[in-house]
């Protein structure tokens, strides 16, 4: 597909949504969707940022959603319209998977992702973690393994000069996460052994308020009669103590959770849904009453989610993977936030 191509396949959408969630102070509207990646025969896994005036979408390719030849693909766009590929990254050996992007505090871009050593396509295999540096967004330093498979830091935020992030493992490792913390993006403390143990918590995004807090927001999967349904963290500096909230069964599997806070102090996860089938959704966060409704579905189902969110010039992007239109493939949908009449 090529540039041209990809601009003419994008669609607009101007219906108004509601909130399921009655108190929910905001509105969201849809206002356009973007297929912008399908080269490969999977696309998958997005994480999105804004970095010296780009844009930077990061997501895996392969033959398929768990095989051998996982690779990380880069594109780089100035105003999400036209996007080019700026890299394409692998490690002989290994499913990379997953990948996320964030800036450093010395300015540089940083990949964190799954590393796998599967053998068969299809075959579980112990998942690590690897990372990569860029100083331009083109050129990427060799992957470096610093979490060995078994332990899965799924994502990194940083906060005042260190990388939080929170790790889980397979079945066989016990079904908890723990709180990592590094200088340097490269070497990682246990700050929390066992941060978590409910269910059998997996993926995990950390976000920090204004005030500092950190908000942990928890994917859980089936495990016996456990419950499954996402929860919430909520951290005051020191990072030790926690409380949790659980979301309900509305999320049960939210996976790909990511979520991000916009003017107005409100807070805007997103991740996959079940009802009416699997689809991405955006969803209002009440980090204050550890509360989360559903806002809207995005044009997607099937094998979809893991998306990312960037808030730039009064819109929310939000990059995210679908394979409703047939072929998994790579979309980018901008959204309108508003305030609710009345509030």
């Amino acid at each position: 597909m090529n540039r041209k191509q990809l601009k003419w396949t994008a669609f607009l959408l101007t219906c108004c949504v509601s909130s399921v969630f009655a108190d929910a102070p905001i509105t969201a509207e849809l206002v356009e969707v973007r297929k912008i990646w399908d080269k490969a025969p999977h696309n998958a896994f997005t994480d999105l940022l804004r970095w010296d005036g780009r844009f930077y979408c990061v997501f895996r390719e392969g033959r398929g959603h768990a095989s051998t030849d996982g690779k990380i693909r880069v594109l780089e766009s100035k105003d999400t319209d036209v996007w080019e590929s700026t890299a394409l990254i692998a490690l002989a050996g290994y499913d990379l998977r997953d990948a996320h992007v964030s800036a450093t505090p010395d300015d540089r871009l940083m990949l964190v992702g799954g590393v796998a050593p599967r053998k068969k396509d299809n075959q579980s295999a112990p998942t690590g973690t690897f990372v990569s540096f860029s100083k331009d967004g083109r050129t990427w330093t060799m992957p470096q393994i610093v979490v060995k498979p078994g332990r899965w830091l799924w994502r990194v935020t940083w906060h005042e000069g260190k990388a939080y992030g929170v790790s889980y493992g397979g079945a066989e490792d016990g079904p908890y996460v723990d709180l990592r913390v590094s200088s340097d993006g490269v070497n990682y403390h246990e700050h929390v052994a066992r941060l978590f143990a409910e269910g059998r918590p997996t993926e995990v995004t950390l976000r920090f308020g204004a005030d500092a807090t950190c908000y942990a927001l928890v994917r859980r999967d089936r495990r016996q009669d456990q419950p499954q349904s996402a929860v919430l963290g909520v951290s005051k500096p020191g990072y030790t103590q926690w409380q949790w909230h659980d979301l309900g069964g509305d999320f049960n599997g939210f996976g790909g959770p990511d979520f991000i806070e916009i003017p107005g102090g409100h807070w805007i996860a997103a991740g996959r849904m079940f009802d009416g089938g699997a689809h991405t959704s955006l969803a209002y966060l009440d980090v204050n009453a550890g509360t989360m409704s559903k806002l809207t579905k995005l044009p997607s189902g099937g094998d979809t989610s893991y998306p990312g969110l960037v808030w730039h010039a009064k819109t929310l992007y939000v990059s995210y993977y679908s394979s409703h239109e047939g072929k998994t493939s790579i979309y980018l949908a901008k959204v309108k936030v508003s305030p609710k009449a009345g509030r």
